[in-house]
C-alpha cells in the first residue's frame, strides 16, 4: 500500500483506541490494526464497574465497541488483520500483516499482554477440555461441578469468587501460604463455604481421559505429591506481554515488557507503548486509556518535530 498514515497503531484495546481518537482529533491520518474485535482482552469481561461514567458497570466487549465508534466518528481506519512483523527503526515505519503491508510515520505499539501457561505437559492440547484462562468466558460450562484455579493474585482470586457462584465447588491451589491478591479478596474468598484451599503447591501433572479428570499437586516445601479430583482448570498465574515480534528492536525488560515510562516514549523515535504492554505498576482499562492520550501527544510533538527538519 502506497499511503503513508501518521499513526498505526497495533492493536485495538482502550489504549490503541484512545491513542487513535486522540491522533485523528490532533488532525493525523490513522490506521488500527486489530486481529479480533475492538476492546483487546476488556472483551473479555463481563462486568467493569471501575471505569468512570458507567454508573451500573459496563461489559468489555460494549465498551470496546464504543470505543471503536468513538475514534472511527473522527476518521479512524479500522482493519482487521493480523500482524506478522514490523520494522520500526526507519523513518517510515512497515507493518506487515495478513492484509497486506501499512506503512507510518508513527506506530503506536498497544498489543496487549495474554494469559501465562503453567508450561504442564498436555495443558495446550486440553484447552477447551477442561483447561481455561477466563472465568468470565467460560466459567458457566462448569456449572454445579468442581473447578481448580491455579495463581494467588488479583487474576486468580477474582475468578476463584465468581466461579464459587457458579460450581459446586472451587480449589485455590497456590504456590504459597497466602494470597498476593489484595486484601478487598481475601475475607469473601475464606468466608465462601465451597472454596477450598492447597497451599504451598504446584501442579506437577494434569490427569485426564478426554478431558480433565483432576491434577496431581506436589508439595513446594517437601516435594510429596497429592491428587485432586476436578472436572475444569482455569490457570490465572499471570500474563505475557505480546512482543515477540518487537524482540531485537525495542527494549523490552526481563518479562518481555516494552520499557517505557509515563510518557510512553520508547527506545525507538516515533514508536510508542501504551496498556498492558508496558512497564507499569497498574494494567487496568482506566491507565491504559491515559496512555493512549499521552501517546498520540508525544506522536504529534515527533510530527512536528520532523516536520521541522525537513524545511
Amino acid at each position: 500500500m502506497d499511503k503513508v498514515y501518521d499513526m498505526i497503531v497495533v492493536g485495538g484495546g482502550p489504549g490503541g483506541y484512545t491513542a487513535a481518537l486522540y491522533g485523528a482529533r490532533a488532525g493525523m491520518s490513522v490506521i488500527v490494526l486489530e486481529k479480533l474485535s475492538a476492546g483487546g482482552q476488556m472483551a473479555l469481561t463481563s462486568q467493569i464497574d471501575n471505569y468512570p461514567g458507567f454508573e451500573e458497570g459496563i461489559d468489555g466487549f460494549t465498551l470496546g465497541e464504543k470505543m471503536q465508534a468513538g475514534a472511527e466518528r473522527f476518521g479512524v481506519e479500522t482493519e482487521l488483520a493480523e500482524v506478522f512483523s514490523v520494522e520500526l527503526k526507519e523513518k517510515i515505519k512497515t507493518v506487515e500483516t495478513s492484509e497486506g503491508t501499512f506503512k507510518g510515520k508513527t506506530v503506536v505499539i498497544a498489543t496487549g499482554a495474554s494469559p501465562r501457561e503453567l508450561g504442564v505437559t498436555g495443558e495446550k492440547e486440553l484447552i477447551g477440555r477442561g483447561i481455561n484462562y477466563c472465568a468470565t468466558c467460560d466459567g458457566m460450562f462448569y456449572k454445579g461441578k468442581t473447578v481448580a484455579v491455579i495463581g494467588g493474585g488479583n487474576t486468580a482470586a477474582a475468578d476463584a469468587l465468581q466461579l464459587s457462584r457458579i460450581c459446586e465447588k472451587v480449589i485455590v491451589v497456590h504456590r504459597r501460604d497466602t494470597l498476593r491478591a489484595t486484601k478487598i479478596y481475601h475475607q469473601p474468598l475464606m468466608d465462601a463455604p465451597n472454596v477450598e484451599f492447597r497451599w504451598n503447591c504446584v501442579v506437577d501433572e494434569i490427569l485426564h481421559d478426554e478431558k480433565v479428570t483432576g491434577l496431581v499437586l506436589k508439595d513446594a516445601r517437601d516435594g510429596s505429591k497429592s491428587v485432586i479430583q476436578c472436572e475444569g482448570v482455569f490457570v490465572s498465574v499471570g500474563r505475557k506481554p505480546q512482543t515477540e515480534m518487537l524482540e531485537g528492536q525495542l527494549d523490552l525488560d526481563s518479562q518481555g515488557y516494552i520499557i517505557a515510562d509515563e510518557s510512553t516514549v520508547t527506545n525507538i523515535p516515533g514508536v510508542f507503548a501504551v496498556g498492558d504492554v508496558r512497564t507499569k505498576p497498574l494494567r487496568q482499562v482506566v491507565t491504559a486509556v491515559s496512555d493512549g492520550a499521552v501517546s498520540a501527544h508525544y506522536a504529534e510533538e515527533y510530527l512536528a518535530a520532523q516536520k521541522n527538519k525537513e524545511e
